[in-house]
């Protein structure tokens, strides 16, 4: 009679022992799958396997189907919250492989009333033929004409408020994909309360690749080239006064400061430093004209174009005014002081306003904002990817680098300073552009 211990039996048990140990691995490693597959990492290249199914379709550019399309709502709000949220369209409509009907921006600026939001297409601001070639294979638009059965559309709900999270988000946007009987209507129409203002699922460089391919049209840039030209004018009339001709060769530098201090402004960022728990949002006047006045590499004299909100152009008292308690050598002006107020911006809606001053902020020298405005953070992403493409990866020492941005709300490596300022284009998602950060660096990743 074998021992319980005999040779015979520990094989036996040992066998038994490797069984169940194989056996709660397996079910280990399949609920791991299970979870990984639910996971947001995962859930874009989920997509792609439905993106993947289609990419052989006969009507289809680079891979973008163009016989299926996604309609959105009116897009509203500010310039660059309506950039980001026309980018966070287009990549849904890419999870979708999808072609993007032509959306409506909002020419006027309305939080609450938004039956007073007045519409404008997306041509009259952006060049429609442009984009489609620039981002061929990526993202792509087309005109409400170009759907042959406008009946068969398929009404798609897409939540708000705390409860819609995130998750459920990319959840919903994950099984929409992924229903083909949903995927048989011609349109897919999303509904439902600025679907595509908050919620955020695309790293930093896919949203970049969009900005890239948004080129404003032919008459708003020359708009913005006239102002550039009256902002060198203005420089070349202070150098002659100043008889310094010898001092800078070529034109005169220009830096675009953008000075958010109007009281709206100062009672939001007030209430999110409360909120958020830092103290490095807001900046007065004299903080922002001490730091801009330390940026090492200056040359005098310089010139400030100063884009502010209109009702600071109407200061009366010296105090207030934005042009005055500037050093010696930097020469201050904004749209009143330069005769473009009226002239030039006189002539367009808010939108149009905003997209001309965004492309003069765009083509300084040197830029300077403030890390917790979109108009700012979507302003050096775009001198950032410009900085790239000519081999600077930072602006962390002193250089040639043409595109230097910094952030006046920020104090930089010394006292007195402004932090330097590039995108990480590394970043998962654009949540430091899209609501503001103090960890902003001189480095893009």
């Amino acid at each position: 009679m074998n021992s319980p211990l005999s040779c015979k039996n520990l094989r036996v048990f040992s066998k038994s022992v490797a069984c169940k140990c194989l056996v709660l691995v397996g079910i280990a490693l399949f609920y791991r799958a299970l979870l990984l597959s639910y996971s947001p990492r995962n859930a874009l290249s989920n997509s792609l396997l439905f993106r993947a199914r289609h990419m052989s379709d006969s009507s289809s550019t680079g891979g973008i189907r163009t016989d299926k399309f996604l309609e959105v709502p009116q897009i509203v709000w500010g310039l660059n919250n309506q950039k980001i949220a026309f980018a966070r369209a287009c990549l849904t409509a890419r999870m979708m492989n999808r072609t993007l009907l032509m959306p409506s921006l909002s020419a006027s600026l309305f939080y609450k009333e938004v039956d007073k939001l007045r519409p404008i297409p997306f041509d009259k601001v952006f060049q429609l033929e442009r984009f489609n070639s620039l981002c061929s294979g990526f993202v792509r638009l087309a005109r409400f004409s170009d759907v042959r059965n406008r009946a068969q559309v398929f009404d798609l709900e897409k939540g708000s408020g705390r409860r819609w999270t995130v998750e459920r988000d990319l959840e919903h946007l994950k099984q929409s994909a992924r229903n083909e009987s949903i995927d048989e209507f011609e349109v897919i129409r999303v509904i439902g309360k600025n679907p595509f203002l908050w919620h955020d699922h695309w790293p930093v460089e896919d949203y970049a690749k969009v900005f890239e391919c948004m080129v404003v049209v032919d008459e708003i840039s020359r708009e913005a080239d006239k102002v550039v030209m009256k902002i060198r004018e203005a420089g070349e009339a202070e150098r002659a006064k100043l008889k310094s001709k010898t001092e800078i060769p070529g034109p005169i530098p220009f830096v675009a400061v953008h000075m958010r201090i109007e009281i709206d402004w100062m009672i939001h960022c007030k209430k999110l430093e409360q909120r958020k728990k830092v103290s490095e949002i807001c900046s007065c006047k004299r903080e922002i004209m001490e730091r801009v006045g330390n940026i090492s590499g200056l040359k005098t004299p310089t010139v400030l174009y100063l884009a502010v909100a209109d009702t600071l152009l109407e200061e009366k008292e010296e105090d207030s005014s934005v042009l005055t308690g500037w050093r010696d050598g930097l020469i201050p002006f904004e749209k009143k002081k330069l005769g473009v107020k009226e002239e030039i911006y006189g002539k367009y809606s808010y939108l149009l306003q905003s997209a001309i001053d965004y492309e003069v902020c765009l083509r300084a020298d040197v830029f300077v904002g403030n890390s917790f405005s979109t108009f700012s953070s979507l302003i050096v992403l775009e001198r950032t990817q410009k900085a790239r493409k000519l081999g600077f990866m930072s602006s962390c020492k002193d250089g040639e680098n043409k595109w230097r941005s910094y952030a006046y709300n920020l104090a930089g490596e010394s006292k007195g300073v402004p932090r330097r300022w590039m995108t990480n284009m590394t970043h998962s998602s654009l949540q430091a552009i899209s609501y503001g950060s103090n960890s902003v660096s001189c480095s893009s990743g």
